[in-house]
């Protein structure tokens, strides 16, 4: 599959390629990557860095990376993955590296494209969106664009040895 870059009045959303991957693991530490991944060790790590350089399409991840045009740095990401082409839906992901380029209506703008490609583009009739009980940013985002709620998903992410809460959020194309 074949991504063109989409522009934005701030943002390009561009394709995550093997090139961009490595980019991103060469600008941050990999505590930072290990927490943003949500993986607890070096060994995690390691395999996560395979599945994009080594073989991305074969581990079900269509994920599209975005810069700040201003500074030509990759400062997030967002898009698709788990895409269940069979059952035309997919799980929509994003997310900030730095403090910094949060509360700016970045990750807002960037949806708004996003999501119409989800529908419009990838031919989906359900995006799906799991965040974090505690995860209140997250879940006025997407709130903001319709998402409704679905339901609680039980210890259903392990973080720092612990598991936690997810809640489902979905948005059916009308």
């Amino acid at each position: 599959m074949t991504f063109n870059i989409i522009n934005t009045p701030r943002l390009a959303l561009r394709e995550l390629n093997p090139a961009v991957f490595q980019y991103v693991h060469t600008q941050y530490a990999d505590d930072a990557l290990m927490a943003f991944l949500g993986v607890d060790s070096e060994e995690k790590l390691a395999a996560e860095k395979n599945k994009f350089v080594n073989g991305m399409w074969t581990y079900n991840k269509t994920f599209r990376y975005f810069q700040i045009l201003q500074h030509d740095q990759i400062i997030g990401w967002c898009g698709f993955h788990t895409w269940w082409t069979d059952h035309a839906r997919a799980e929509l992901g994003y997310g900030l590296f730095r403090e910094e380029f949060r509360q700016q209506g970045l990750m807002t703008e960037a949806l708004r494209y996003i999501i119409p490609y989800g529908f419009e583009v990838m031919g989906l009739h359900r995006i799906e969106a799991l965040t974090a009980t505690h995860n209140v940013a997250s879940q006025r985002l997407l709130a903001k664009f319709g998402f409704v709620t679905e339901g609680l998903l039980r210890e259903h992410y392990l973080t720092d040895g612990k598991f936690e809460d997810s809640v489902l959020y979905a948005l059916i194309r009308k």
